[in-house]
């Protein structure tokens, strides 16, 4: 009865996801890149947009000792197949960050061309890949639930016969 609730407990816990979100690790589609005196970093939330529904475009700024840059004026343009299929004309924004919604509309790798303009009106341009959901993402989720499974079969084909007889001894 006993490995029945551990096994329970186990399987519970390693089905259901129980942090949502961390940031351990550099997510998929971010990047940074350094020019002159700023460090751009951009980010898309989700980590892997989907096709046709709405995702976060996350864009920071920073000096080269990592402080926020307090105003800036930034645009971008999008391209996809090196033709260019969206744009953001500059703006200018307050403080280190800029976020904006955004909605890919094919499948694969944009190139973002983030366009700053430092005081003296000089344009520095940083370039960012960032890519779309592909059928790659969800086999890969597939497998790794598959896997854990199988594992979780491993155990319980190894350990529960094993507790099994004791049951059967003790009655």
């Amino acid at each position: 009865m006993r490995i029945s609730i551990v096994l329970f407990v186990f399987l519970l816990f390693s089905i259901i996801p129980i942090i949502r979100e961390a940031s351990a690790h550099a997510q998929f589609n971010s990047a940074e890149s350094t020019i002159g005196n700023n460090r751009v970093q951009i980010a898309t939330v989700p980590e892997i947009p989907i096709i046709n529904e709405k995702c976060t475009i996350r864009i920071h700024v920073t000096d080269l000792d990592l402080k926020d840059v307090q105003g800036f004026t930034m645009g971008m343009r999008i391209f996809y197949n090196d033709v260019q299929v969206d744009g953001i004309s500059p703006q200018s924004r307050d403080g280190g960050y800029w976020d904006f919604d955004y909605v890919f509309k094919r499948q694969g790798n944009h190139i973002f061309r983030v366009d700053l303009y430092d005081s003296d009106g000089k344009v520095i341009t940083h370039t960012f890949n960032m890519s779309t959901q592909s059928p790659f993402a969800y086999i890969f989720t597939y497998v790794i639930g598959v896997g854990a499974a199988g594992a979780a079969a491993i155990v319980g084909y190894i350990y529960l016969p094993k507790r099994l007889k004791k049951l059967r001894a003790r009655f």
